[in-house]
């Protein structure tokens, strides 16, 4: 299987390829949760170009949970937890397959090491000065450079390295009856609520509770049902309870109590989303559900909630500045263990105001 170039000259690397006469295309993006979210309108965009091609996604074990029932893309699962294990299971998935086309989309090196189970000829990763963590080593070609890209964007780099030119994203993550039946027993269509998704994988990119208690009685006293979501782990249960206590209004507490799908579909029932840097801000981004995101360790022009980039609330900018002195590469992270305690109420509220009060 020959792959066409768009350019005139055969051996520029990170030319446009057509894939109109290719057949199977495996992409590799093994997390998180957020980046799988960005991905998915990538996989779309390539499937409305070349309706014909067969996907498969190699995928860690968590985010297939969400994305199972995709339309047209078959899941190979890499499973991080068994360790060596993992890589020896996935060449045994893919044994006497070949592909035409790989998209290595993951910067890391369990990444790079799990590629080398994919056997394809056209092996397109991130240009070269973003190729990091060996990747540069296992791919021959390479997205065009981008200087100041939102995650996504960088994603749907790798869809126009294809060949496609519509690179509007949009979603459709299917979700199954039950759990969109779950969703609307619990909001019904209609209902004003926020839902907030208060943890953030790591501590330090939490808000502190009493914050997120005082929005919660502010939109309470709009009329709004304030229902708190997340996962299992303690963290986030801890942090709920705190919020629920701390709180002078009734708040529902749903943290650990869903699925992800169930989550997601929660979501799209909602009316406006508050989270930090965490992804079911980015589920409700595919939702079409308006999210209020805080930001202070990452740059939020690069991470965050693709479509809500004008409610984010970020001194990101500030602390960077102050901690960095020249130019600051685009996907530079502050550091700092209170670093969030510098978004105040009143910023977060002005901007809840905002989009409450849009039609």
């Amino acid at each position: 299987m020959s792959l066409s170039t768009s350019s005139d000259n055969p051996n520029l690397k990170s030319s446009s390829l057509d894939l109109s006469q290719a057949e199977s295309l495996c992409l590799l993006r093994l997390s998180a949760i957020g980046d799988v979210c960005h991905a998915v309108a990538m996989v779309q965009a390539i499937q409305r170009r070349y309706p014909q091609l067969k996907i498969t996604w190699i995928l860690g074990k968590v985010e297939y949970q969400l994305l199972k029932h995709l339309e047209g893309v078959e899941f190979v699962i890499f499973d991080k937890s068994q360790g060596w294990r993992s890589y020896f299971n996935l060449k045994r998935s893919l044994k006497g397959r070949k592909f035409d086309v790989l998209l290595h989309m993951q910067i890391a090196l369990r990444a790079t090491i799990a590629s080398l189970a994919i056997s394809a000829k056209t092996r397109i990763g991130f240009d070269r000065f973003r190729a990091k963590e060996g990747q540069w080593l296992v791919t021959n070609h390479h997205i065009e450079p981008q200087a100041t890209p939102h995650v996504l964007e960088g994603f749907m780099g790798f869809a126009k390295a294809v060949g496609v030119t519509d690179l509007t994203p949009s979603w459709n993550i299917p979700v199954p009856v039950i759990d969109t039946e779950f969703a609307e027993t619990l909001i019904p269509t209609g209902t004003p609520v926020m839902v907030i998704c208060a943890a953030a994988s790591k501590a330090e990119r939490n808000w502190l509770p009493e914050r997120y208690a005082a929005v919660a009685d502010h939109a309470v006293a709009k009329g709004y049902r304030v229902i708190l979501c997340g996962g299992p782990t303690p963290l986030e249960r801890e942090l709920a309870e705190n919020i629920q206590a701390t709180a002078q209004s009734e708040l529902e507490n749903q943290v650990g109590k869903t699925s992800l799908l169930q989550l997601l579909a929660i979501l799209k029932q909602a009316s406006v989303v508050l989270a930090p840097d965490t992804g079911p801000a980015h589920m409700a981004v595919t939702q079409g559900t308006p999210v209020i995101g805080l930001y202070a360790h990452s740059n939020p022009g690069r991470t965050g909630p693709y479509t809500c980039l004008d409610s984010v609330v970020s001194v990101y900018d500030k602390v960077i500045s102050e901690q960095k002195q020249g130019d600051i590469p685009w996907g530079t992270r502050a550091k700092g263990g209170h670093l969030m305690e510098l978004i105040a109420v009143d910023s977060v509220v002005a901007q809840l105001d905002r989009l409450l009060e849009q039609p």
